[in-house]
Formats: structure tokens, C-alpha cells, sequence
């Protein structure tokens, strides 16, 4: 600059003009850099995204669903099966950030509340700010840390709603389910018996009996009015016609069927029914080299899913009454909306960002994005 500044004064003002315009452009370049460094990232992490766990808000307009990123999005069903929707619309209408300790495994909704668990602790919103785009944790519960540098995960959280009490169980990665008074916050009952983690826990006979299912192969049937043991164990992986042991022995999925003495289970062993009363496997489902992931009874059917781009809806007598294909190879939530009539839709998660929608639980309609 010294140099040219001795020389003809509209060559200087040339120079320092050309030196503006080069910072300027400067800017202009590392602005655009960060810019799509940012979109590359957020491509990426769209792509390497799985949806873990769904559920319907309590006026069952609305579907709520958690990520591996600590996120949760909520869709609106009222714009999604619109007749004139498109989609661009089949995106949520709110996200935030839920976690900031890693992945949510699990979701509940009660009338007030969306609550969720995973890495770190179960916390619970109000409904009413997340649709107001303004979500703020309520409340939290921790689980007991077994050390320092020991973080239990919540793999599944059930609430049970009745007369007198509504109650929260969570299945946990330290063998344990922990159960919580809703209203009051108090821990009233911690199960324990399971030697490995659990995965899945279902309830029937307004919360008198539970079953959870474990890593350790097991399911566990408590009376809840006595919950201090066990009452029965079920072990599939010791059952000739439901053992895979090349699939190993542990347990993803159970559920019971609220009418009648029935629980179907599934995981590296064959899925299966059995009868509550006699402990006996009665029907063993034909899933083979898949092993199932979610379970639920529906009406007169048994809908399950697992490791492949299939929603499986089954007869109790083992026969299939429909296959049908989904976006994810690995399906995580299958859940259905009863809430509402004219939003009844069955919607399937796993490991991809689109989560999709069967309006008829026949084929599906359209596929909502995890954005």
C-alpha cells in the first residue's frame, strides 16, 4: 500500500477499491461455505435419522414422534389427510429439541401431558405449550444411577389410567421397571427380577397384572397388588416349536390382550401366543429370519412388525391376513390412532425419517418426514 500510495492518486484509489471488493467477496464466499456445510450436515443427519417411538396427542389430531437425534416433531393429522393435502404438508407443524443427551426411545401421552424417556430422564410437557410452539420440561424424573459415571436408559414408558390413580411404568436398561404415582411424583414400586434389560412392558385387568419382556429372554407376569416377586416367568427360547438361537434368546415385544387371557411375545424367538392360564405357547406365528419388534392386539388381529419393510397383520390362529410393505427395513413403533374416528390411521416408524400412514390399514396412503 505504502508503494502505490506514492504513485498517481486515482491509480491508489483504484487499488484500495479493488482490496474492498475483495474482502467483500471474501465474506461472500466463506458465508456461502458455512452455509452449505450446514445443509450438507443437516442432509446427513436426516439421512442416518430413525424414529423410535410415536404417539397420538389426547385429542388425536395431532401425532407426536421421537428421534435418535433428541427431537421431537409434531404432525398434524387434520392438514395431513386433508383431501386437498400435498407434500409439503406432510411435515411437522412444531419441532424441538427434547434430549440433549442423545436418542428418545419411548413416548406416552396422557390427558395433559407428552411424556418421554431415553438417555437421561423421563420428562414430561403440557400439551397445550407444544401446540403453542412454546414446550417447557414440568416436570422430570431421574432414574437411580448405580455409579457415577452409569446412565440408565428408559427403553419404554406406559401410563395406566384409572378411577382412583393414574400411574407411569418405565422399562429400564438396569433390569428394572420403575412405577410412578402421575399426579404426585412418588415412586411407588420398582420390579425387579429381569437379569438383562428391559424392552417392552404391557398391562391388563385395570393395571393388576403386568408383563414385561427382557434382553434376558424372559417375560415376567406381576400382580401388581403384590409386586414384590414374579409370579410366573414365560421362557420362549426354551420352547422347541419358538426357539432361534441363532437369533438369540432376548424378548423386543409383549402385549396382552385386554378381554380375554392372551399375550403374544417376540424377538429371536419365533413370535408367539400363549394362554395366560395354562402358561402353554399355543400358536407360534411364521415370521422367518425376522425377528419382531413391536406387537399390539387389534380388534380381532394381532399387528406386528421388526427387522424388515413389512407390517404384519395376523389372526390368533397364526394365520396372515395381510403383509404390507413400509418405507423402514427396520420398523421400530407401529401405533394407531383411536382416539378419533375420522383420524384413525395406523402409522409406522423405524429407521428412516418418513414415518407412513395407512388410512385403511390396507397399503399406505402417504408417508410423513421427520424434517
Amino acid at each position: 500500500m505504502a508503494a502505490v500510495a506514492t504513485g498517481i492518486l486515482g491509480s491508489t484509489c483504484y487499488f484500495r477499491f479493488n482490496i474492498g471488493n475483495l474482502n467483500l467477496n471474501g465474506k461472500k464466499k466463506k458465508s456461502t461455505d458455512l452455509i452449505l456445510q450446514d445443509r450438507s450436515l443437516a442432509a446427513r443427519k436426516q439421512y442416518h435419522t430413525s424414529v423410535f417411538a410415536q404417539c397420538f396427542s389426547p385429542c388425536g389430531k395431532f401425532l407426536a414422534a421421537a428421534n435418535n437425534h433428541g427431537s421431537i416433531a409434531i404432525f398434524s393429522l387434520t392438514t395431513a389427510l386433508s383431501p386437498d393435502s400435498t407434500e409439503a404438508l406432510w411435515k411437522p407443524v412444531y419441532s424441538f429439541k427434547a434430549s440433549e443427551e442423545g436418542a428418545i426411545f419411548c413416548l406416552a401421552s396422557s390427558d395433559i401431558f407428552l411424556i418421554s424417556g431415553g438417555n437421561g430422564p423421563i420428562c414430561a410437557w403440557k400439551w397445550s405449550d407444544i401446540l403453542n410452539k412454546s414446550p417447557k420440561v414440568i416436570w422430570s424424573w431421574a432414574i437411580p444411577k448405580k455409579g457415577p459415571f452409569y446412565q440408565t436408559e428408559v427403553n419404554t414408558i406406559v401410563i395406566d389410567k384409572q378411577e382412583t390413580q393414574c400411574r407411569l411404568y418405565a422399562g429400564c436398561g438396569d433390569n428394572n421397571v420403575y412405577v410412578w404415582d402421575l399426579e404426585t411424583g412418588e415412586q411407588l414400586v420398582t420390579l425387579s427380577g429381569h437379569d438383562n434389560y428391559i424392552h417392552s412392558v404391557s398391562l391388563k385387568n385395570k393395571g393388576q397384572m403386568c408383563a414385561t419382556a427382557s434382553e434376558d429372554g424372559t417375560v415376567k407376569l406381576w400382580d401388581m397388588r403384590h409386586p414384590s416377586a414374579a409370579e410366573h416367568t414365560l421362557e420362549p427360547y426354551k420352547n422347541q416349536l419358538c426357539a432361534r438361537p441363532e437369533f438369540g434368546r432376548w424378548l423386543g415385544c409383549v402385549a396382552m390382550e385386554t378381554g380375554d387371557d392372551w399375550l403374544v411375545c417376540g424377538g429371536g424367538p419365533k413370535m408367539s401366543l400363549w394362554h395366560l392360564r395354562s402358561l402353554e405357547a399355543t400358536t407360534v406365528f411364521d415370521t422367518p429370519a425376522v425377528c419382531q419388534k413391536t406387537v399390539m392386539f387389534y380388534e380381532d388381529t394381532i399387528i406386528s412388525a421388526g427387522g424388515e419393510p413389512y407390517v404384519n397383520h395376523w389372526y390368533v390362529n397364526g394365520d396372515q391376513k395381510s403383509r404390507i410393505p413400509c418405507t423402514p427395513t427396520n420398523v421400530f413403533s407401529v401405533v394407531v390412532n383411536t382416539a378419533l374416528n375420522s383420524h384413525k390411521v395406523l402409522c409406522t416408524a423405524g429407521n428412516r425419517p418418513k414415518i407412513d400412514v395407512c388410512t385403511n390399514f390396507g397399503y399406505k396412503a402417504f408417508s410423513l418426514t421427520f424434517s
